[in-house]
């Protein structure tokens, strides 16, 4: 899978977040501009599924990955707000259920990947299974190589069965989340967007950038690409990752099936 974009991790490269930009000039001439963009991006992507899910040839996952307040919901709702609810669906990886962790680490990750047709999407993934228990020492160093090797190989898996992987990391700074989660104090309406995890993870900044470093550096592949985004911007976000999704999807070239009848021998 060919992708070029100033956004991609290439394989073998070292991640270091703390260099890479939470922001840049997005190049429209204003929020409108932006917003138009995406909504172009939109209707592409409403016809690219139509042929996506007649044809099952081929499934999308689509990895969204951040601190807390990132943008992971909204990326959502403002990208994929004009698709067929029936060939699309979100999954979100919180705290493992207590049989969830009675299996392997990559079990409910697996369960939720999309068939062929369908364009699935991880609001957080497989990946939270390595970064919040690393984060907190409850795996070792080792321990966290080796779930690393083995999300590799399921990802190579994955595509080795005509699954389309694109990873999103949505990168903001500390400060930058500290205004959002201010934002959301200072009104009620967006209370019940609050967590005491929220502010308790805050804590661990550092600890959860240097596991994001390992992750980024270690499972960004051609098959299974990272791109690390500059999220302090909507105006920028939502167009830069829309975009991405159009090419590749617009890449595979799909088509319609052969109809399975003759229409223009059908008197009605």
């Amino acid at each position: 899978m060919k992708i070029k974009s100033p956004y991609l991790v290439k394989p073998h490269t070292h991640v270091q977040l703390a260099k890479i930009p939470t922001s840049e000039p997005d190049g429209y001439s204003s929020d409108e501009a932006a917003a138009a963009v995406v909504v172009k991006h939109r209707s592409q992507l409403a016809d690219l599924q139509d042929v996506f899910y007649a044809s099952q040839k081929k499934a999308l996952l689509i990895v969204l990955q951040g601190m807390d307040t990132a943008g992971k919901d909204g990326t959502i709702s403002h990208i994929f707000s004009g698709v067929n609810p029936q060939g699309c669906e979100v999954s979100s990886f919180k705290v493992p259920t207590p049989l969830e962790a009675r299996h392997d680490f990559l079990w409910r990750a697996h369960a939720a990947v999309p068939p062929r047709g369908m364009i699935g999407i991880f609001n957080r993934s497989h990946y939270e299974d390595v970064l919040s228990p690393r984060v907190h020492k409850v795996i070792s160093g080792k321990v966290m190589r080796r779930r690393l090797d083995d999300i590799n190989a399921f990802e190579a898996i994955l595509a080795d069965n005509d699954v389309v992987i694109l990873k999103f990391f949505l990168h903001i700074s500390r400060d930058e989340q500290t205004r959002r989660l201010q934002a959301r104090l200072d009104k009620s309406d967006k209370h019940w967007k609050l967590s005491e995890a929220d502010f308790h993870e805050r804590t661990f900044w550092p600890q959860y950038e240097d596991a994001y470093n390992r992750i980024l550096s270690a499972t960004s592949h051609r098959h299974a690409p990272w791109f690390i985004i500059p999220a302090h911007s909507k105006t920028a976000l939502n167009p830069a990752v829309s975009a991405i999704i159009v090419d590749v999807m617009q890449g595979l070239k799909l088509k319609f099936p052969d109809p399975t009848v003759d229409a223009a021998a059908i008197k009605l």
